[in-house]
């Protein structure tokens, strides 16, 4: 076997400076790595005290591996910071939110509007008997009334769990258990793909199982018919509407928990990943003014997560609200009712930061360029993706096409763990890589290491770890301590490892290269799928990839890829496609990574977060049954993908 813990077979030479425009401009300039790195924890001092304190704090850091406490006997309110100071302070008149939903329907919330809505909807929560340290559900579509619901639970300190609105009853039922729920605020529906979908009945069926909630509130978003128990369920309007606009916030310990948020359990229980407020809070705010650029009276923002992930917390609700940002929420899917629908918004608020995932980039390649030329992108001075690596070809369109060549690129990691990026380019300082992260943050400090937990050396790949901790860190799973030590700090010791593989190129830059579960062993080499299928997205037929590797009994593993094709490029057909594909990977990896099996798809399986279930994948290329396939967004896919491998060309 090689001795490589993950070996490193792509190259990229490719480099984007920062304009000398960009750079004069920008948040965050040179100094600021040395600043945190003379002395970690006084730099996040400095980020925390732009924070408003009701009482400060003593100590800023208790350090008891896996457990950190920050800004201890410090003492603030989540909501206050994200709306009350800014309209104190005069701001009230700033657009909040641009809403957009997918029918067509618009709102315009101000910071005071918004701030008048949380604050009738906490008076209704304390009305119906929610306390300090009650654990509320929300479950709910993307709609202004989702970050109000989140903003009143974090005013009277009762940690917020939101589950995503396209997950099952029996996914919200887990989560209301686990956190011992006794609120659910819903709504009767949303708009997905030009129809109304329902939420209530899914609510209503979880409740039919064991559960201490007592009451259930629900927006009227479509208007549909839903079933009602008059003893249990309260429409929004009938209670938060009368309510006085009126409420003083208190004030809460800063490890006091914010949110728990669960990690899909596709393989095991849940994890209620929480986090606390203090620190958090921090690390959002310093991480979207640092990295995004933010000039909060001229940029429009929009990051297209849904509140559901940890992407929607940190950079819909928190972050942008501390920092007085304008931001766009956008309620439907990206090509209702028509595959411009996000570019026609771009165009229409005139955004100036898009935030938003490789999987939606990559989509947008295989519609083809017309879509995003066909509306002014001009506005657009700066891009991030999360979510997943992007691969260089897609960071190379996305740059061309949507940024014109003209805006910085943040490709950043971080996790629901985490709470707020770890690693990205900081736009004005640093020169970046197609595809690549490139360095932690200041403040923060990550290694790739072995398996003896020792750093690797320039050009080689291995495990990222975290090895300092962090104010937005995870403070924990919910309930469950042994759990959370097992999960994430038992590999290493005192490191913190959630099972990415990177690798660093000559330069010492930061590639992710995915979950270590993905690394494939071909005769005896330890390849990441990551570099497999961003060699076969740097051919111009193709617009996304997704490889696994399939038992095979001479090479350990074969490499089996899925490919979706980029539409308006003229492109070999059938087995001709098939082998300069393969001839392809071969050329810019080596032999070593020849696939053994390509399949054209029409589309490949994905979370509603938009994450590749490669595990599925893996499962139809070694011919088992298909495994659980209910958190996809499109459960048939597999059917489709299972009855065409059966007919594909499997090669020497």
């Amino acid at each position: 076997m090689s001795e490589e813990t993950l070996e490193n077979l792509l190259t990229e030479t490719r480099t984007f400076q920062p304009s000398l425009e960009f750079a004069a401009q920008a948040n965050a300039q040179p100094f600021i790595y040395a600043e945190a790195n003379k002395d970690r924890v006084a730099f996040w001092e400095r980020q925390a005290e732009l924070l408003q304190w009701d009482t400060p704090w003593s100590q800023a850091l208790n350090w008891e591996p896996p457990f950190a406490q920050w800004f201890i006997g410090g003492k603030l309110n989540a909501c206050v910071n994200a709306l009350d100071r800014h309209v104190i302070e005069g701001r009230g008149d700033r657009v909040a939110f641009y809403f957009e939903g997918e029918p067509g329907d618009a709102r315009t919330i101000t910071y005071a509007q918004l701030l008048t809505d949380v604050k009738k909807a906490t008076n209704a929560l304390t009305e119906l008997g929610v306390k300090t340290g009650d654990r509320v559900a929300i479950y709910m579509p993307m709609i202004p009334e989702a970050v109000v619901a989140m903003l009143a639970c974090a005013r009277i300190g009762a940690p917020h769990s939101v589950v995503f609105g396209g997950f099952s009853a029996e996914a919200l039922l887990s989560r209301i258990q686990d956190a011992d729920v006794t609120l659910v605020i819903t709504s009767d529906g949303g708009y997905r793909k030009g129809s109304a979908f329902a939420l209530k009945p899914a609510v209503d069926e979880a409740l039919a199982g064991s559960t201490n909630v007592k009451k259930v509130l629900v927006v009227k978003r479509t208007g549909q018919e839903v079933a009602w128990d008059n003893d249990r369920d309260i429409w929004w309007h009938d209670i938060v509407d009368r309510q006085s606009d009126e409420h003083i916030a208190q004030s809460f310990d800063s490890e006091h928990p914010l949110f728990i948020l669960y990690t899909s359990g596709t393989t095991a229980k849940p994890k209620g990943i929480f986090h606390t407020t203090g620190g958090y809070l921090t690390q959002v705010a310093f991480t979207h003014r640092m990295v995004f650029d933010l000039k909060p009276e001229s940029d429009v923002f929009w990051c297209t997560a849904d509140i559901g992930w940890i992407t929607g917390h940190s950079y819909v609700v928190y972050g942008p609200l501390i920092n007085g940002a304008t931001q766009v929420m956008y309620e439907g899917t990206p090509d209702t009712p028509h595959k411009g629908r996000i570019f026609e918004i771009i165009a229409k608020y005139g955004v100036t930061i898009l935030y938003t995932a490789p999987t939606l980039i990559r989509t947008w390649m295989k519609w083809g360029d017309e879509f995003p030329q066909a509306h002014d992108l001009s506005s657009l001075r700066l891009l991030g993706s999360v979510g997943e690596p992007i691969n260089p070809e897609a960071w190379m369109w996305y740059h061309k096409i949507i940024g014109g060549e003209r805006c910085p690129i943040v490709d950043t990691w971080w996790q629901t763990e985490t709470g707020a990026i770890m690693i990205s380019p900081l736009p004005g300082i640093t020169a970046t890589k197609p595809g690549s992260a490139m360095r932690p943050l200041p403040g923060i400090s990550a290694k790739v290491v072995d398996d003896n937990a020792n750093p690797v050396a320039n050009g080689h790949g291995g495990y990222l770890i975290l090895n300092e901790p962090w104010p937005a860190m995870l403070r924990g799973i919910w309930g469950e301590p042994e759990r959370y030590k097992e999960n994430y700090w038992s590999k290493f010791d005192d490191l913190y490892f959630a099972g990415d593989g990177a690798k660093l190129d000559d330069d010492g830059a930061i590639w992710l290269l995915g979950r270590v579960d993905d690394v494939m062993n071909i005769s005896g080499h330890r390849i990441s799928t990551t570099e497999v299928e961003s060699a076969l997205v740097s051919h111009e037929a193709v617009a996304e990839a997704a490889v696994v590797g399939a038992v095979d009994p001479m090479t350990g593993q074969g490499i089996v890829a899925f490919v979706i094709l980029r539409s308006g490029i003229a492109h070999a057909d059938g087995d001709e496609l098939i082998q300069q594909l393969r001839n392809h990977v071969a050329k810019e990896i080596g032999a070593i990574a020849k696939p053994r099996q390509i399949m054209v798809v029409a589309e490949l399986p994905k979370t509603r977060s938009g994450k590749i279930m490669r595990r599925l994948l893996k499962d139809v290329a070694e011919n088992r049954a298909v495994g659980d396939s209910t958190t996809l967004a499109d459960p048939e896919i597999m059917k489709l993908i299972s009855k065409k491998l059966q007919d594909a060309t499997t090669e020497d």
